[in-house]
């Protein structure tokens, strides 16, 4: 038998980056991590910088998401991040080398504020470096690599 499955759209500024029914969504709030099913009760979280997780039956999907708030009920998760970027959409790159940047700049000379800043970018950094090296991946092919 399927799984019930609940609506998620995850909105930007900019976009809509999901707009689909999914059987699971785990998310990174700033209480921790939040695993939604269908039927869960009514709630509002903060999200925070990091991995969110789309499970639909046999595929996973990963998208970074960069803060925002979520509000569950009715069988559907709204999400509106500040930003939010797929592992395609993300230069990794480019990621890499800002990542190299931050290790290597010196915190003796920086203010509380410009240290702050740089923390936020480092944390934006590693969680698209994470994402990233996600590629759609599905649980039988988990399953295959843990046997093989």
């Amino acid at each position: 038998m399927p799984a019930e499955k609940l609506h998620l759209r995850i909105a930007t500024p900019d976009t809509v980056k999901y707009d689909e029914k999914t059987e699971m969504v785990i998310m990174r709030c700033i209480s921790g991590d939040m695993g939604i099913l269908a039927n869960h009760e009514p709630t509002s979280a903060i999200l925070d910088y990091g991995v969110l997780r789309i499970i639909n039956g046999e595929v996973e999907r990963h998208m970074a998401v960069f803060g925002g708030i979520a509000q569950i009920g009715d069988n559907k998760v709204t999400i509106l991040a500040n930003d939010a970027q797929w592992p395609e959409d993300i230069d990794l790159a480019l990621a890499e080398s800002e990542r190299e940047r931050l290790e290597r700049r010196s915190i003796e000379d920086m203010d509380d504020l410009a240290l702050a800043k740089d923390q936020v970018l480092m944390r934006r950094t590693l969680v698209q470096i994470e994402v990233s090296t996600f590629p759609l991946i599905s649980r039988t092919d988990r399953e295959e690599d843990k046997d093989g």
